[in-house]
């Protein structure tokens, strides 16, 4: 390990990712003002116990690496404010991970998850959640008590339904569901009013609900690769709407809810 180059930035952002370690060297335990330390991509199989020790930790990033789960050593940085446990394998997470109560930002993505501890709900200053690629056949309950939460990427799970309770997430601006079995969406998604993207690409949705219409600061609304072959009125009625992609869908001409946007200057893919 004493071979190491430490890529330290103004003495507190250290990045170690890719080199090929087994272990954190022992000289990061004295880097005191150390905010941000990334050791994704290596060969770690455990993380030393002292870095639950580092007082100004707030953003740490482990993933890609052939670690048994997240370790305790993590849940006792009680100052994080962004954690990165990606590309894990993890299919169970520790209680411990609502103990977490500063963090921002959360990403659980490329695991097997497929469900959440119910202390999540404590994360009341969560903004940003990634759950893709995971085995989620619907939303954990714990998400409705998160609402902070700005950006939600569900992408590549095995979700075929909404809960009503998703309006509950009034803050959200972007939900990306794709590559899920969604077959509809419920008249509940009206709540979403701050949405500025909906990503629902790749699902077997043959029809929208008119709710949508109540999305008034939406921007861009992603329909690809779905059974769709028309749309509701209130689609065209979307004040806001910038982008609209209705490519490989079951339309023989393009909806009159289509035409409105792309008259007042609306892309319209199809």
């Amino acid at each position: 390990m004493t071979g190491v180059t430490l890529s330290y930035v103004d003495g507190e952002a250290l990045y170690l990712d890719g080199r090929g370690l087994t272990a954190v060297p022992e000289r990061v335990r004295g880097m005191t003002r150390l905010r941000h330390l990334d050791v994704r991509g290596n060969r770690l199989e455990a993380l030393p116990a002292w870095l639950g020790e580092l007082p100004a930790l707030e953003s740490l990033s482990i993933g890609a690496n052939p670690l048994r789960g997240i370790p305790p050593e993590v849940t006792a940085l009680t100052r994080l404010r962004r954690l990165f446990v990606h590309e894990l394998g993890l299919e169970h997470l520790p209680d411990e991970l609502g103990d977490l109560v500063e963090l921002r930002v959360l990403d659980l993505g490329h695991n097997r998850l497929a469900a959440l501890p119910r202390s999540v709900a404590g994360l009341a200053r969560l903004e940003v959640l990634y759950l893709a690629d995971n085995r989620f056949a619907e939303l954990p309950e714990c998400l409705r008590a998160l609402h902070g939460l700005r950006y939600l990427g569900a992408a590549d799970n095995a979700l075929t339904s909404l809960p009503e309770w998703i309006s509950e997430l009034d803050r959200l601006e972007e939900l990306r569901l794709n590559g899920n079995g969604l077959t509809v969406l419920p008249a509940a998604i009206a709540g979403l009013g701050s949405l500025r993207e909906l990503h629902l690409r790749e699902n077997r949705i043959a029809s929208l609900p008119d709710a949508i219409g109540a999305l008034n600061e939406l921007r861009h609304l992603d329909l690809r690769a779905n059974l769709i072959a028309d749309l509701p009125a209130s689609v065209g009625e979307l004040p806001a709407l910038q982008k609209l992609d209705l490519r490989w869908n079951r339309m023989l001409d393009l909806p009159p809810a289509a035409r409105r946007l792309q008259a007042r200057g609306c892309a319209v893919l199809a």
